[in-house]
């Protein structure tokens, strides 16, 4: 019994979806395969995770993720480009908005970023990664992470891949990426635990607090989950400025 050729289909990626690529060559590739794949499982075979990919083009028209790969099909894949209109995916639902993130243990830093600016950010550090992949998807939230393997889970709908090793970098792309300075309520949040901050007397926190910050500050704030207490002091500055530099970017 003679055993059937293999099926090829052409590929092209396009900028920065090559990041994942390494040691494949050219933009360009031949791909093939046996059946009829979902046209996801095909580009993820190729290294690139699904969350990253924002519009595929299959003989010059959009599809889903569920398209079936033909034989001899043309498939274009798009990563988000800033600079051009969004389109309406045939990918995925729109973000969630305002957006809310979930991170993996790799970011921590990345995380209390996020929560200065008041963005609801979800991080622990003794979360595995199927856990991670369930919170992105029953919350709704967008999972960044330094591990693409974790992006391919097939319950990530919204995700991306944190380049960059500096935790300032990798605010401002995160920022950049899905427009934070639209979203922003910085100092809203506990940077411990997540949770909204409420007003709080200094009588009440009274205890908590230095007496030089209870001589030189009047308002403070307080976690209602973990008890953390907040005020302005000169640590507040050097925040304010990365909160300047990212909501006015």
């Amino acid at each position: 019994m003679s055993v059937p050729k293999p099926h090829t289909a052409q590929f092209r990626f396009y900028g920065s979806l090559n990041d994942f690529r390494t040691g494949s060559g050219a933009a360009q590739a031949r791909y093939s395969f046996s059946g009829r794949p979902a046209i996801k499982d095909a580009i993820e075979a190729q290294g690139i995770p699904h969350p990253e990919v924002d519009l595929v083009l299959v003989n010059e028209k959009p599809v889903s993720f569920g398209y079936a790969l033909s034989a001899g099909d043309r498939v274009s894949v798009y990563p988000r480009i800033e600079s051009l209109p969004r389109p309406s995916s045939t990918l995925r639902p729109p973000l969630p908005a305002p957006p809310r993130f979930v991170c993996d243990v790799h970011l921590g830093q990345l995380a209390r970023y996020l929560r200065m600016l008041g963005l609801d950010t979800r991080y622990d550090t003794e979360r595995a990664d199927p856990v991670l992949a369930r919170i992105s998807d029953e919350e709704q939230r967008i999972l960044l992470t330094r591990d693409v393997d974790l992006l391919k889970r097939s319950r990530v709908q919204f995700g991306a891949f944190i380049r960059a090793q500096a935790p300032r970098r990798q605010l401002m792309d995160v920022a950049r990426r899905f427009g934070l300075e639209q979203h922003a309520d910085p100092l809203s949040r506990c940077l411990t635990c997540n949770a909204k901050l409420e007003p709080a007397s200094s009588e009440v926190v009274d205890a908590q607090v230095p007496p030089r910050a209870r001589a030189a500050h009047d308002e403070f704030a307080q976690c209602p989950a973990c008890d953390s207490v907040y005020w302005a002091g000169t640590h507040v500055d050097r925040m304010q400025q990365l909160i300047d530099k990212v909501t006015s970017s």
